[in-house]
């Protein structure tokens, strides 16, 4: 499968991070489009540097470039996730509003009527969020807040962050390990 994957600079870039690894550890072909403040996110939020998180993808595009290969539905990206995905970009894609390649990837899965899963990440939410929210849903995307669940027992930050990415994955219908399912026992050794 290919996947396309936008990292914004809404605060939680270790989802689009933790994301581009867990994929790295499958057969799945990932183009990353990382926005100007998704990179100087990174650096304010993570220890992890930009070249490191470049280096998790198989093709990686300039968030300027509108005539990348992604940009066009013919490349037959199968699946498209965005996390974090930021208010603005959420706002972009419910309007069709297409001023970066972020936006114009969500915009060609909704055309392509291809999986388009929106790690939207703010709180608290104002209406026009969950209208912009509503709109995305109703031209076929998944709103997919990261928004933990416990019942898997976390015993760490990355426990956390692996259970919602696993929701990604599970998602895109693709096998995973990343965290205990709800009736199953959690074990932390």
């Amino acid at each position: 499968m290919k996947i396309a994957v936008g990292i914004t600079g809404a605060s939680g870039v270790v989802y689009g991070i933790r994301l581009l690894e867990a994929l790295r550890d499958t057969e799945h072909h990932v183009s990353l489009i990382l926005s100007e403040w998704g990179a100087k996110t990174i650096g304010l939020e993570t220890r992890y540097t930009e070249d490191y998180v470049l280096s998790l993808a198989d093709c990686v595009y300039d968030s300027r470039d509108m005539a990348a290969a992604v940009s066009s539905g013919s490349y037959g990206i199968d699946a498209t996730v965005i996390a974090p995905c930021s208010m603005k970009t959420l706002a972009g894609i419910a309007n069709g509003f297409s001023d970066n390649l972020i936006v114009r990837i969500g915009d060609v899965a909704l055309k392509e009527r291809k999986p388009l899963i929106l790690m939207v990440r703010e709180t608290p939410l104002t209406l026009i969020h969950l209208r912009n929210m509503t709109a995305v849903t109703e031209a076929g995307g998944i709103i997919l807040p990261p928004m933990p669940g416990f019942y898997h027992k976390p015993q760490s930050i990355d426990d956390i962050i692996n259970q919602s990415v696993g929701k990604v994955f599970d998602m895109l219908k693709i096998s995973h390990n990343l965290f205990t399912r709800w009736g199953h026992e959690a074990s932390h050794g």
